[in-house]
């Protein structure tokens, strides 16, 4: 594999797919039809010199992605809420309107995000330590009780998957996850970017968010086996404070990963593909040619091919070229 450069994550029907500053997002409307959003996005780890160093970048990485994937992802659910439109907006909503205008959807929008990411700390960082705290009395040993609280960790986040994986919303999100993962490994292996070639290509990619996420709970079980503190109240701040240390190690991981070819890294990278398996499902080839219109809209994988893939087209049927043909910007 060669390394492209390119990621992206899905949205509502759609998919967003990002180029170094440039992302552009394409949604299959209810009609059929493929509309895609070109525009820009400076990365904080781009404005701000110290925050591109590494250990650091990974934090700020990490609140670009969900400030973009917010974006766009509110931008994807605004072609299915016609239905909401013609119905007048509520106490709470008129009230947002008038307090912030035009600023409504941004301020909702953040505390939709601040929300969530007190939520996420909650579940998946103060409840595992709870729950393990009932087990201390019979496990004297610090490194087990941390074995014990990760495990408890990757437990309630595979059953928070499986969860919300039942609803359709969901599970056609997670195809559309894996149709982004086939195109940028259908290019990163040296094919033309085309359905029958994405159809076939893997939907497990190292450089997965879900694999960051792994790799998080796994770096939290060492640093918990060190940091060691006698009280409750200590040990749930000690696992807010660490959090952008343990996301900043884990971000330098996954990208080794993602940029390597080593069989050290490939083993490295193996649980969190398998955990992919959860969070990727096989698209159908109207999802492929959503992921398709989105990479032809940011990448030029033709120069790409050309650059690292010598003689691809005597390899390739260049005659079935990719494209949806329907994408409107």
């Amino acid at each position: 594999m060669k390394y492209s450069g390119i990621g992206g994550q899905a949205v509502l029907e759609g998919i967003m797919m990002k180029n170094k500053d440039t992302y552009a997002t394409a949604v299959r409307k209810p009609d059929g039809e493929i509309v895609i959003q070109k525009d820009t996005y400076v990365s904080m780890t781009e404005k701000v010199k110290f925050f591109s160093l590494p250990f650091v970048r990974g934090i700020f990485s990490f609140a670009d992605s969900m400030i973009l994937g917010m974006k766009t992802l509110t931008w994807s659910a605004s072609f299915f809420e016609d239905d909401e439109e013609d119905e007048a907006p509520g106490k709470f909503e008129s009230f947002l309107i008038d307090k912030f205008g035009e600023k409504m959807e941004s301020v909702v929008m953040t505390a939709v995000m601040i929300f969530s990411v007190f939520m996420a700390i909650g579940i998946f960082m103060v409840l595992p330590l709870l729950i393990a705290g009932f087990f201390r009395r019979f496990i004297p040993s610090e490194t087990a009780m941390a074995v014990l609280e990760g495990a408890i960790r990757i437990g309630i986040f595979i059953a928070y998957i499986k969860i919300i994986s039942r609803m359709d919303d969901i599970r056609r999100t997670f195809m559309y996850h894996g149709s982004e993962h086939k195109c940028i490994n259908c290019l990163e292996n040296g094919l033309v970017l085309n359905v029958e070639n994405v159809r076939k290509s893997s939907k497990e990619h190292k450089r997965c968010g879900t694999s960051f996420l792994l790799i998080v709970m796994v770096i939290s079980i060492l640093f918990f086996m060190v940091v060691r503190v006698d009280t409750i109240w200590l040990r749930i701040v000690s696992r807010i404070v660490l959090i952008p240390v343990i996301a900043g190690v884990s971000y330098e991981v996954l990208r080794l990963a993602g940029t390597s070819n080593s069989k050290i890294m490939d083993i490295i990278s193996r649980p969190g593909m398998w955990m992919q398996g959860l969070t990727t499902k096989e698209p159908d080839d109207s999802m492929i040619e959503v992921a398709i219109a989105a990479v032809e809209t940011v990448f030029d994988w033709r120069n790409y091919l050309n650059e690292e893939f010598p003689g691809w087209e005597s390899r390739n049927d260049v005659t079935a070229a990719s494209g949806s043909g329907n994408g409107t910007t």
